[in-house]
């Protein structure tokens, strides 16, 4: 009896193993299968490909759009600094209209032409110091492995040579300049304090600031060239500061504040290949090395010289 009771209790438990295993497999069966995960269009293996190539070809397509509006953005400056310096030489012919010739006396000429000449004959003697500071810093620029600011130096010596020899051929006819009967007639303002000339005194300082902006332009494209650190006042140029200086109209040191004012701005613009204090001459049709030439926009100067007509 009992082993009948065994062989049924086994035979029931191997029963009830069948039917789950059948349960089981009819469940498998059931649920449809699922796609490989990397197939999510099985019309087209290759979308994520094409994906990719679309965006390669947009980007390149947006490169010259952004270089399009890069050079609108330049173009807008320049036009805008073109109608700025229009609109300070309308002020500046009206002032000259305002301008009155009033002449100062023989004896006031006579001590300008006298003060003069004597600025000129003590930059004549410092231009020996001068060459030797030249010397000396074209040996550290060499050291320096700076290459296209010593070309730059080298030129700016060359220039400086040219006008000395110039200076010291040249005779001048002092009684005849009008710069040294006509009075004062305007006042400008420099490190706080009020000074006054004539318009033509007024026309060398903007002429020192750009001979300034012009060399300052052409040492800071030399040392990003150079890739040398932002660095203007160890410039040689900026040191020196005389190019363009006849030692007539200004004092030297005069001349000499006022061209490193263009100087540095003129470096600045250099060294970051822009153009916000000024722009090239004849835009576009400068060849560089030849006839390279920057001009610091009219309103800089304006704002930089501050001076205003005096009245009676």
């Amino acid at each position: 009896m009992t082993m009948q009771l065994g062989k049924f209790a086994l035979t029931a438990f191997l029963g009830s193993l069948l039917a789950v295993s059948a349960i089981q497999r009819s469940e498998a069966q059931a649920v449809p299968a699922q796609p490989p995960a990397h197939a999510a269009n099985p019309q087209n293996p290759n979308q994520a490909d094409e994906d990719k190539d679309k965006e390669k070809d947009k980007k390149k397509n947006d490169k010259p759009q952004q270089q399009q509006q890069s050079q609108q953005e330049r173009q807008r400056e320049v036009e805008l600094q073109k109608q700025q310096e229009r609109e300070l030489a309308q002020k500046r012919a009206q002032e000259q209209r305002q301008l009155k010739q009033k002449r100062v006396s023989q004896q006031e000429q006579q001590a300008r032409i006298q003060k003069q000449e004597q600025q000129l004959a003590l930059y004549r003697k410092n231009i020996a110091l001068r060459e030797e500071l030249a010397e000396r810093d074209e040996q550290i620029l060499r050291q320096q492995k700076r290459i296209e600011h010593l070309k730059f130096q080298q030129q700016y010596e060359e220039r400086l040579r040219a006008q000395r020899a110039q200076l010291t051929q040249a005779r001048y006819d002092y009684n005849n300049d009008p710069y040294y009967y006509t009075a004062p007639n305007i006042r400008y303002r420099r490190d706080g304090r009020y000074y006054q000339t004539n318009q033509y005194g007024i026309k060398k300082m903007e002429q020192a600031l750009q001979a300034g902006y012009n060399e300052g332009y052409r040492a800071g494209r030399a040392d990003r060239q150079d890739r040398w650190r932002y660095d203007y006042r160890s410039a040689f140029a900026y040191q020196d500061a005389n190019y363009g200086y006849d030692g007539r109209y200004i004092a030297q040191d005069e001349y000499n504040h006022y061209f490193r004012e263009g100087f540095q701005r003129g470096y600045d613009d250099g060294y970051y290949g822009r153009q916000q204090y000024g722009r090239k001459k004849d835009d576009g049709n400068v060849i560089e090395g030849v006839n390279d030439e920057w001009l610091i926009a009219g309103a800089v100067v304006a704002a930089i010289i501050g001076y205003e007509l005096l009245t009676d």
